[in-house]
């Protein structure tokens, strides 16, 4: 037992020890960044990522416009929100929320996003997929200039060759030089990714009936040629062809998961499943604003040490443990919110700090059972055992009642106007669980070794230190 109780203290240390690093605000070196390898490189600077309403932004409203009052379906939606969150990345925002709202609006929100109009031009831009026989390999993110380019400005003269929906800086640009659209997006019937053996991550395409044999024969006469893949004048691969591709193919390269799913996508749906209209545009300013969080983050302190200094005062020596106990949990849990990463929003905060109170409470069950045992007369490690046991079903059944309201929270807030909801819910959800693994395995562990060594006697002096 005390071997076993050993190694849990460490699994403690260690997990407090990273806690610490990732929570407090200095710079992190590239290698601690690393460590985050879920998130996009773009935005992983391991802070607290900030919503809307605590470091302003833009919401922008997308509403259907189908012709011919065609129905729109959850799966066209779903596939329009995947295509737009993807372009929204390319901006480099620190977690844009991107969701369905209702059954034919789409909600986007860019946190910190300062050029408005580059932003509405990449969610609204036709997303147009090209094959191009460029006779040459460019670098992926180069910005071409093809011949579908110039009949399309030459078909709608409102548009300008060249033009680039894509930020500038995403790419290397080719400028003088005009490129053969062998193909647009129409040839592709679907685009799938999945993970070979022998060449890591590959996509599978397919070619529509009506397309395979000009595809089969443009790509039998150019074996050992690139063909470039372009997105919106943007070059996303050139894969080299190496047979005839008549029915369809597979491209391999450099790809991760990330990048081979998002290309899939990219080739199935280049272009919005639905056609989406702006409805509405708001830039949102910072509504609490760094005085007001700053003042938050105070009262918040002056909160958890008040509840510190209630347990030592009431609990005594358990409630020095349950204390440290509760530190653990702060610094865990926002180390989770980082490392998620979550944005932090005001309904989020809330649900945050509610989290600490069910933390406390946990902790609370487990000393009032551990008292009562020691009245009982049992010893002091015999009531430490008997407290936890006696406390888990108290302390089970009202976190799983009230996760079970975090999960109608959630779905909820998935209505639309009501996405702040599912802030709270999310951030007390994960307290819970945090909350959870305080107070069951770090204070368990924590009373175990404080009080490994004490007497069976549990003397007048004893019992007052121990709260009786």
């Amino acid at each position: 037992m005390r071997e076993r109780n050993l190694v849990n203290l460490v699994i403690v240390i260690v997990l407090a020890v990273i806690s610490l690093v990732f929570v407090l605000p200095f710079n992190k070196p590239d290698f601690i960044k690393s460590l985050a390898f879920w998130q996009d490189a773009r935005a992983r600077d391991l802070q607290i990522k900030q919503g809307l309403d605590l470091k302003g932004g833009l919401q922008v409203l997308l509403a259907s416009n189908m012709e011919n009052g065609a129905i729109v379906t959850p799966v066209q939606m779903e596939n329009a929100r995947r295509i737009i969150e993807n372009r929204v990345n390319g901006l480099g925002v620190a977690e844009p929320l991107v969701q369905v709202q209702g059954t034919d609006r789409i909600l986007v929100e860019l946190p910190g996003v300062t050029d408005k109009q580059l932003a509405i031009d990449l969610i609204k831009s036709t997303g147009q997929l090209e094959f191009v026989d460029a006779g040459t390999a460019f670098q992926d993110g180069t910005v071409i200039s093809t011949s579908y380019q110039v009949a399309s400005a030459l078909m709608y003269p409102g548009t300008s060759v060249g033009a680039q929906p894509i930020s500038a800086t995403a790419g290397i640009s080719v400028p003088g030089r005009l490129y053969n659209t062998a193909f647009t997006g129409e040839v592709l019937q679907d685009a799938q990714s999945h993970f070979d053996n022998a060449q890591g991550f590959v996509i599978n395409f397919r070619i529509r009936p009506a397309s395979q044999d000009a595809f089969g024969q443009f790509t039998g006469s150019r074996i050992g040629q690139p063909m470039c893949i372009v997105l919106d004048h943007k070059v996303l691969s050139c894969p080299t062809i190496r047979a005839v591709l008549r029915e369809g193919g597979l491209i391999s390269g450099n790809f991760d998961r990330e990048s081979a799913n998002n290309l899939a996508l990219t080739l199935s749906y280049g272009s919005l499943p639905v056609a989406m209209k702006i409805e509405t545009t708001r830039d949102i300013g910072a509504t609490l604003g760094s005085e007001s969080i700053r003042r938050s983050l105070v009262a918040g302190i002056i909160a958890f040490v008040v509840m510190c200094v209630f347990l030592i005062l009431y609990y005594r020596l358990p409630g020095v443990i349950g204390a440290v106990s509760l530190l653990f949990f702060t610094l865990a849990t926002l180390a989770i919110f980082i490392l998620w990463p979550i944005t932090m929003t005001l309904p989020g905060i809330a649900g945050f700090v509610l989290s600490i109170a069910t933390a406390a409470d946990a902790n609370i069950l487990v000393f009032e059972r551990f008292k009562e045992e020691l009245r009982a007369g049992r010893t002091v490690r015999a009531a430490v055992e008997a407290g936890f046991q006696r406390a888990w079903p108290s302390i089970r059944d009202s976190n799983i009642s009230t996760l079970l309201t975090c999960l109608i929270l959630f779905i909820f807030g998935g209505s639309f106007g009501a996405s702040a909801v599912r802030g709270f819910a999310l951030n007390l959800a994960i307290g819970l669980g945090m909350s959870l693994f305080s107070a069951m395995f770090v204070t368990r562990t924590l009373m175990r070794t404080v009080f490994s060594n004490q007497s069976n006697e549990a003397t007048e002096q004893r019992r007052a230190i121990l709260g009786v």
